[in-house]
């Protein structure tokens, strides 16, 4: 997968032309908001459910993809996910711009599996997590995409919890370092660090498997 290239940071605004009025400046948050996802927040805020409802149908396969592959069990996940998204719909406030909609989220996401996996000491593996299909795809590729998913999720089965999380958001979500920095609240040396040894031990234990795809 490729990351977005982030838009320059110098870019300038030009001036208008004469006899044209020039427009507003957009705010920080809008612009890095082409979703509309700082918009559904702050009808979230003043209890729109319609607003929640739509947030929770773009997220739900994310962080489904994200959540279980740290907690690694299915019952786990529902929960966690349910947890996450009535944080957001209780505490739309929490939000405050600095960051994308998206990283506050899988930030909320990770402390609540983080939680959930201190009250659970020994989490039960779900046998048919490298099986079972995405839902994100088409159907002619699935068959690929789960045979490739039942090598890499058997391997990162065998990673800790931080580091499956750094894997996840870097391979699954297109997710830069510096964001995965904020989201597990964590210096951005300690990502790469992580990255480093994860992908080390992945390809030792895939043995020349999908070592393209590292």
């Amino acid at each position: 997968m490729l990351l977005r290239r982030p838009p320059a940071n110098d870019e300038r605004p030009t001036a208008a032309p004469r006899g044209t009025s020039a427009r507003a400046p957009t705010p920080p948050e809008l612009s890095r908001d082409p979703g509309g996802e700082v918009a559904l927040l702050a009808r979230i805020a003043e209890r729109d459910l319609k607003a929640f409802e739509e947030l929770y149908r773009r997220y739900h396969p994310r962080l489904t993809r994200f959540l279980m592959n740290i907690l690694r069990h299915p019952q786990l996940t529902e929960e966690a996910l349910d947890d996450t998204m009535m944080v957001v719909w209780k505490r739309p406030e929490g939000f405050n711009g600095a960051s994308k909609v998206s990283t506050w989220i899988f930030a909320i996401a990770y402390r609540t599996a983080l939680k959930a996996r201190s009250r659970h000491d020994e989490p039960v593996e779900d046998d048919g997590l490298e099986t079972r299909p995405s839902g994100e795809v088409g159907a002619e590729q699935q068959l690929g995409q789960r045979q490739t998913q039942a090598i890499l999720m058997s391997a990162m089965a065998q990673l800790s919890a931080d580091h499956r999380a750094v894997v996840d958001l870097t391979y699954f979500h297109d997710v830069g370092y510096r964001e995965i920095a904020e989201i597990l609240d964590c210096p951005v040396g300690t990502v790469k660090t992580r990255m480093h040894h994860a992908r080390r031990h992945l390809k030792a234990m895939l043995a020349g498997q999908l070592t393209d795809w590292l």
